[in-house]
């Protein structure tokens, strides 16, 4: 990016909770643990540090103690600075704000923080989109566009299912977004928004105070929809691998995703590393006997059974005897002796005694809620 423009990243932390219920009853949407070592918010966040972007505020709702946790000062990220970096914004943080409804309601609570900030340009993103993105790239296709909001999608099929969840929009041919359709009813290849917007700080400031005196909270209705036809915007096509989650089904299969190492590869370049909490555990331990196959194995893990086709995430333990099959099986849960597990996801701290069987599908992988006991 240019050195004499200046970029503010917002990612919001709680948007699209209600696709994973499951998932973030307890937590952030940016706090949905993934890929075996990692959180949602690891990837946009990553992003946006690798893209040079050093000051970032994280906008949150509710249930984002894990987050705080998590992120910490944001060393990691290379965010724990004197001058910028690392903003973790709570709702009410401006006294006449309430709980947001909207991102545009959610922008007003912390318009504070924008009007304070040195830059010229704000970078919006969510985190339902596991992708490598290099923000340089978006932020010149916008100045050179001259667009008034530059919105970033991919080209993918759609199903019915995750339509009920995702925006499409309607491009011309110069690449000038004249139609956006919310959550459609409609299925096969479509331009999917993948929830990333550039747009200018001051022209930003004007559309939150003016949302703000007409009572208006949603930026994809409000803004995005209802006014194409007034701003300029552009649409940014991502050429690269991406995985969004809008279901308990589409966060499996993207997890699962990550055992094809050619997907892998893809999610994390050499030139773009993930960042994420350093966690210090030992390295993961396979006992005699222990059979391992096509699975990605995070440290902290003991293996004694058997994995096929599943993620292990840190401190994660199968005891001599258990198969455990197309799973996942999150932070320091424990699979005891001769399970049987098939298309399972627990979550954290979870205790499946010995001998037991549990088989899901991939189209219906079964659940278990942090901490369970079964």
């Amino acid at each position: 990016m240019s050195l004499n423009k200046k970029i503010l990243g917002v990612i919001f932390a709680n948007m699209h909770e209600d696709v994973v219920p499951e998932l973030t009853r307890q937590r952030t949407m940016g706090s949905v643990m993934f890929g075996g070592r990692y959180r949602l918010i690891d990837f946009t966040l990553s992003n946006m540090a690798n893209s040079g972007i050093d000051e970032v505020g994280v906008v949150t709702k509710s249930n984002y103690q894990s987050l705080l946790d998590h992120l910490g000062s944001g060393r990691e990220w290379d965010m724990a600075r004197k001058n910028g970096g690392l903003h973790l914004l709570p709702p009410f943080s401006n006294l006449t704000s309430g709980m947001y409804r909207g991102r545009l309601e959610a922008l007003y609570g912390i318009s504070d923080f924008i009007r304070h900030s040195d830059a010229d340009y704000v970078i919006m993103s969510d985190c339902d989109v596991v992708t490598s993105l290099d923000y340089n790239k978006l932020y010149d296709a916008h100045v050179k566009s001259g667009a008034d909001i530059t919105a970033v999608y991919a080209k993918s099929n759609l199903d019915l299912d995750a339509a009920a969840h995702t925006n499409v929009f309607g491009i011309d041919a110069e690449g000038r977004i004249n139609n956006v359709l919310i959550n459609p009813e409609i299925s096969g290849e479509c331009n999917i928004s993948l929830n990333t917007y550039i747009i200018s700080k001051p022209l930003l400031m004007s559309m939150i105070t003016d949302g703000a005196a007409k009572g208006i909270y949603s930026f994809a209705k409000s803004i995005l929809q209802a006014q194409c036809s007034r701003y300029k915007i552009m649409a940014y096509k991502h050429e690269g691998y991406f995985s969004k989650i809008t279901s308990i089904k589409s966060y499996y299969d993207a997890n699962m995703a990550l055992l094809n190492t050619e997907n892998r590869t893809k999610l994390f370049p050499d030139n773009a590393p993930v960042y994420t909490k350093v966690r210090d555990n030992p390295p993961a331990k396979f006992a005699i006997g222990a059979k391992v196959k096509n699975s990605l194995i995070a440290d902290g893990c003991i293996i004694e059974g058997t994995v096929e086709n599943s993620i292990l995430f840190r401190g994660a333990k199968v005891a001599k005897g258990a198969v455990v099959k197309d799973s996942i099986i999150m932070q320091d849960s424990i699979i005891g002796k001769n399970c049987s597990i098939s298309c399972v996801i627990t979550d954290k701290v979870v205790h499946i005694s010995d001998q037991k069987i549990l088989t899901g599908s991939a189209n219906y992988p079964i659940y278990i809620g942090k901490g369970a006991e079964i």
